[in-house]
């Protein structure tokens, strides 16, 4: 018995923590990109659709149950991985080159990017731009700019 708890301890250890904000989240919401796939060959600038069900889209500031608005990674770990991991599920997404706020309740956007192999994932913040609990995240997808 010893040795399966020393295992149960050893798993839950080595399991990340999944949890993001106080918000909750629709448990059926998924969010997704509406006119890109994995593997998809583009030229730039590029247009990213993004796609939500199970939840609204709000803007950033607005308190209102089931909502939230998109933020898009790119080139940079899938969330909650990486440097900021951690601080990016429980404090909010940081507002860089690789982490896009659109906090106006947009839905989509047309980037210019460089050449070359691209990651894209989509997450819905919270009012205050922190990840619902349970986080909807979308696959993380690669593209390829020529």
């Amino acid at each position: 018995m010893k040795h399966l708890a020393a295992i149960l301890a050893l798993t839950l250890l080595a399991t990340p923590v999944w949890a993001g904000g106080e918000t909750p989240s629709n448990p059926d919401a998924r969010v997704y990109f509406a006119n890109l796939s994995d593997g998809d060959t583009v030229s730039s600038p590029v247009t990213v659709v993004f796609g939500l069900s199970g939840m609204g889209v709000a803007p950033a500031g607005t308190e209102k149950e089931n909502t939230g608005h998109h933020h898009l990674l790119i080139d940079r770990p899938p969330l909650g991985q990486g440097e900021d991991g951690a601080d990016e599920l429980s404090n909010g997404l940081p507002s860089d080159d690789n982490h896009l706020h659109f906090g106006g309740g947009q839905t989509e956007v047309t980037l210019d990017l460089s050449p070359g192999q691209h990651t894209l994932q989509l997450v819905l913040g919270d009012y205050g731009h922190v990840p619902h609990s349970t986080p909807v995240v979308s696959d993380v997808i690669t593209i390829t700019v020529e």
